[in-house]
């Protein structure tokens, strides 16, 4: 990858939820057009989301199998090039992500959106922000409460919205995604 700007944005997709579902289509925009250089993570599974939710063994093996591929995807950045870095994931690609920056110490700032339980291994004190819907059924609203607590994380929850961070309501979706675009402006 060629250098172009001194900050960089990640994206590390989920296993059902890629670099061109809102969330990550929006932060992308918004980044590039922040002028951050952008590196889209993109994995491959053998095994779709719905097949591994609820199984810890068959999520323990596509988090490690997202980690290699992330990792062979980012070996020739040179993070030490760059200001400013956001890695910004979604659902299991926030633990990919937080797992990279721990283990290469990259020391880049987090956009957390609809984090799974194993984020929180990884992740720094004061590193960013997680955004939470409360009837995410990947991972209870309680224990993001109380690790976003014991890391000094900021938290934006949204009421009644699933893993996508969506709710029964097109309109409340809507507004919501709008409210994120608005976070995400402000912190680029």
């Amino acid at each position: 990858m060629t250098k172009n700007n001194n900050n960089l944005a990640v994206l590390f997709p989920g296993i059902g939820y890629n670099n061109d579902r809102p969330l990550l289509y929006y932060a992308k925009r918004i980044a590039k057009q922040k002028g951050y250089d952008i590196i889209a993570i993109n994995y491959t599974f053998p095994n779709k989301a719905i097949d591994i939710k609820g199984n810890a063994d068959k999520m323990r093996q596509a988090f490690e199998l997202a980690i290699l591929q992330a990792s062979s995807q980012l070996e020739k950045v040179d993070f030490s090039n760059y200001d400013r870095i956001i890695f910004i994931g979604k659902s299991i690609g926030t633990a990919v992500a937080a797992y990279y920056d721990m283990e290469h110490e990259v020391n880049a700032e987090h956009v957390v959106f609809t984090p799974v339980p194993y984020t929180f291994e990884n992740l720094r004190r004061h590193c960013g922000i997680v955004f939470h819907g409360t009837s995410d059924p990947w991972c209870d609203t309680g224990l993001v409460e109380d690790k976003c607590r014991e890391f000094d994380l900021d938290l934006y929850k949204i009421k009644g919205a699933n893993h996508s961070l969506e709710t029964s309501s097109i309109d409340a979706d809507i507004k919501n995604l709008a409210q994120i675009v608005e976070y995400l402006e402000d912190l680029f």
